[in-house]
């Protein structure tokens, strides 16, 4: 009651351009799409916290020996060099923005964090990347980037799905490394700092699941459900192989005419004597007990009577130890769901048909590599065309250029020319018939339109004049010579013989006049 009354109202934030303010727990969020403030805390969208719940499933899930292993893959594939030694091929018409991109790719050392970045997108399905501007000299462009923590930045969006800002909330010092499920690994301390839209890159595996929009689907998601069952496969295989792999004894006791009253008595002395040994003490100068560990606490003790002597049998230990394939079972669908080859995981024998498997595998998984590059060439070129535009390139020039990664796999490379070396055949034998015009040619095996077979024929022409106006004539050599001699039967200058000697490689050299020619 009291509290409505001296209650002190929020104060409006005041949010700049690549900076912001602290917002603090009385603050209100105004015009911010599905984030408000509730009672002094910050009040987001469910799927918030679903995410941040998701990355902590995703933390666990790296920690898997063959989900770590696939998540190095992705890393390894999408970033490997090309055989020049490049990981990325800049795609531009300009050598000055060529070199620039180079220049820039360099001095925030992009190759070393590349894999990184390619890994965390694959794990979480986002990375967030600050780029660090000197506001004091902004035409130099970005100076460094910045990796951030994805549990921690909000991706804030109007109410027709264009993005306003981002958000990033401070991690409480107090509790930033306790464990909490619900903040993915550190609890927040509901402060909040307004960050350009420009001022960060947001690496995504783009979706329209609306489950993960805004952000991004991790290659993890499918295989969650599997990783969990695989996970109490593998403990109840544990469990059971501790609790049967050891051999049991039963122990029948002859009790004889004791009293049903002194048989309990006389089971557990004998337990005992079988439990633990007697042995000297040289401390304690006495005789002592210690557990004997060649007994089992398994053991079964049964007594009996009627004429029935004491004996003990062995119990075998479970017999099927080696049998693993409920757990195979759940490991194939986990690495099917991750769309990595289970030979690249398991190893089995060096076959050469394993090899040959291999390499149709490894063309296979290429695509699913190339499909997680294309997502990273996007905000790649994100990065590149803000850098150029702060060093004041013209829009035209920025717009053109482009930013790729090396091809993932060899194996996929080669079949692509491969292909290219048929299709070329094929071409080559079709216009040999001369069945067919060369533009049908172009249009039906190359895909081309009429605007770039015009502009291809072109070329080849231009190309085809100055390579014949390079070449010499040989042809010169033997006309000179037929205009300074006669044209008969007579002379070895003449006549006949010059076309044949213009036959030769070399022209023929014109000899002087005779006298009285």
């Amino acid at each position: 009651f009291f509290a409505k009354f001296f209650a002190r109202r929020g104060r409006k934030p005041k949010h700049g351009r690549l900076a912001g303010d602290v917002l603090k727990t009385t603050d209100t969020f105004e015009n911010v799409a599905g984030i408000g403030v509730s009672k002094g805390l910050p009040k987001l969208p469910q799927v918030e916290y679903e995410r941040k719940r998701r990355y902590k499933e995703y933390e666990e899930m790296d920690e898997y020996p063959e989900i770590g292993a696939a998540l190095d893959i992705y890393g390894d594939d999408s970033t490997q060099k090309n055989i020049t030694g490049k990981i990325f091929e800049i795609n531009t018409e300009n050598q000055m923005v060529k070199e620039s991109v180079e220049d820039f790719l360099h001095n925030i050392r992009l190759r070393e964090f590349i894999w990184d970045i390619v890994r965390n997108v694959s794990k979480y399905g986002d990375c967030f990347i600050e780029n660090i501007v000197d506001l004091n000299d902004p035409d130099a462009g970005i100076q460094r980037v910045k990796v951030l923590n994805p549990s921690y930045i909000s991706r804030v969006e109007n109410e027709y799905g264009y993005l306003k800002h981002f958000l990033q909330e401070m991690p409480d010092p107090k509790s930033a490394f306790a464990p909490d499920a619900q903040y993915g690994g550190g609890v927040g301390s509901g402060k909040f700092i307004t960050l350009d839209k420009e001022q960060i890159v947001h690496f995504r595996i783009h979706t329209s699941d609306p489950n993960f929009y805004p952000y991004g689907k991790s290659i993890l998601a499918p295989g969650v459900r599997a990783w969990k069952s695989l996970r109490l496969m593998e403990d109840a295989m544990l469990i059971y192989r501790l609790a049967r792999a050891p051999e049991r004894r039963v122990f029948y006791i002859d009790v004889g005419n004791l009293p049903t009253s002194k048989v309990e008595m006389y089971m557990e002395r004998i337990k005992q004597k079988f439990k633990k040994e007697k042995f000297w003490d040289p401390q304690s100068g006495g005789i002592s007990e210690r557990y004997n560990p060649l007994s089992t606490d398994e053991d079964f003790f049964v007594p009996t009577r009627a004429k029935s002597n004491t004996k003990i049998e062995t119990l075998p230990g479970a017999q099927n130890l080696g049998e693993t394939d409920d757990v195979k079972y759940f490991r194939d669908k986990l690495l099917a769901a991750l769309k990595v080859p289970k030979d690249y995981i398991v190893e089995k024998d060096k076959s050469p048909e394993r090899k040959a498997n291999l390499s149709q595998l490894d063309v296979k998984f290429a695509r699913a590599v190339t499909r997680m590059q294309r997502e990273i060439e996007i905000a790649l070129g994100t990065l590149v065309r803000r850098h150029l535009r702060l060093r004041k390139f013209p829009p035209t020039l920025v717009e053109g250029e482009e930013l790729n990664l090396c091809p993932p796999s060899d194996m996929f490379e080669k079949r692509r020319l491969e292909l290219d070396e048929q299709k070329t055949r094929v071409v080559q034998a079709v216009k040999g018939l001369e069945l067919f015009p060369n533009e049908w040619l172009y249009e039906q095996y190359y895909q081309l339109s009429d605007g770039e077979i015009e502009k291809l024929t072109d070329q080849m022409k231009t190309q085809q004049e100055e390579a014949a106006a390079m070449q010499p004539d040989p042809m010169m050599g033997g006309m000179g010579m037929g205009m300074g001699a006669p044209m008969g039967e007579e002379g070895e200058e003449g006549g006949e013989e010059a076309p044949e000697d213009a036959k030769g490689v070399e022209p023929p050299t014109q000899q002087p006049p005779k006298a009285g020619q």
